[in-house]
């Protein structure tokens, strides 16, 4: 697929059903309890049920995506670790044994890891690598916008095949030492702000590693001059295999009409790259936590989420994503099972305007 093709693709893209969110929110209203009382809660269901395009929800089949992939940018000391960890970590979501799968099985959610971009091969992994790892950003950029929309097409189409398998909610996640630094790059330039405060420490850098970090990013930009207009711009000359292909995803859940639940910082910047190419996909995206990296409440600002779960996780692998899939299973349940106004025979509460 072309840049040309992906925009024409976009232009598809329709707006959540609002039939379907009124229709949602009306049968909460006549549910037994104050109105609104289950708070953003109600407010998820609802998105489901507009994004899905039907109020009878229905999110018995889930999944994550976990995207993983290795970033030139490494070379800078940006990090704590070397892409052996992205290797390690990935045989680990083969086996199942990664804090996501152990999550993921208490939500009843399977796990699919990808291979977007990693230096290493590892068997299990689903095949879509575009490269092996990315270029160093700080020296070029860290793909061709051709690249870029490989993997945003990837990510599309693996939404797509879920679909078709019978997946009715999927969550977004990634492994790949380095990627705070890509998506801290992107989000700087799409923000327009410094990079000192949308850096963070990632897993755990020193004063000194962070001020690589930082500097790594300011050179990327100033080397790259990214387009601040053009997300595919920033995407392919800052960003990383991951991010892209979470992107897609984002795009895929507005193509297909499918909620797709966005999990922390590397997530929120693919989501913010997706709403920048069209802002009708926000309608399909739902937010599941605040990142404890320090632009997390600049992003969610900018995209207008109010995230449900306020844990200070910065984890990644889509855990804060899975972490709200329960939360969604118990309101659903209220949803189908408790009783109305009608059945307990008492007047319905009035919203108050």
């Amino acid at each position: 697929m072309t840049t040309n093709d992906l925009t024409q693709l976009l232009t598809t893209i329709t707006p959540a059903s609002q039939k379907a969110y009124d229709a949602c929110i009306y049968h909460l209203d006549h549910i037994a309890k104050p109105i609104g009382s289950l708070g953003k809660l109600e407010s998820l269901l609802a998105d489901i049920a507009g994004a899905s395009g039907t109020p009878l929800i229905n999110i018995e089949k889930k999944c994550v995506l976990v995207f993983c992939a290795d970033n030139g940018v490494l070379a800078q000391g940006v990090a704590q670790s070397t892409h052996e960890v992205t290797t390690a970590i990935t045989q680990s979501l083969v086996r199942h044994t990664t804090s996501v799968c152990a999550m993921a099985k208490a939500a009843d959610a399977d796990v699919f890891p990808i291979d977007m971009g990693m230096i290493d091969t590892v068997e299990g992994l689903l095949p879509c690598s575009v490269a092996k790892g990315t270029c160093d950003i700080s020296q070029g950029a860290a793909m061709t916008r051709q690249q870029a929309v490989g993997a945003i097409c990837t990510g599309i189409e693996l939404v797509r095949q879920k679909k078709e398998e019978g997946y009715r909610l999927i969550a977004t996640g990634e492994a790949g030492i380095g990627n705070t630094t890509t998506s801290s790059a992107v989000l700087s330039v799409l923000l327009n702000q410094p990079v000192e405060l949308v850096t963070g420490r990632g897993s755990g850098l020193s004063d000194e590693g962070l001020k690589r970090k930082q500097n790594a990013i300011r050179q990327a930009i100033a080397v790259n001059q990214p387009d601040p207009s053009d997300p595919l711009d920033v995407l392919s000359k800052l960003g990383g295999f991951d991010i892209a292909a979470m992107c897609g995803a984002f795009i895929g859940g507005a193509l297909c009409h499918i909620p797709v639940i966005m999990d922390g910082f590397i997530s929120g910047v693919a989501a913010l790259c997706a709403i920048r190419l069209n802002p009708l996909i926000r309608g399909y995206i739902l937010p599941s936590h605040i990142t404890a990296e320090p632009a997390g409440q600049m992003l969610m600002k900018e995209m207008g989420f109010a995230p449900m779960i306020h844990g200070d996780m910065r984890l990644g692998e889509g855990t804060g994503a899975v972490a709200l899939m329960p939360l969604l299973d118990l309101a659903v349940s209220v949803y189908y099972n408790a009783a109305s106004f009608d059945d307990i025979h008492v007047e319905k509460y009035e919203k108050w305007k």
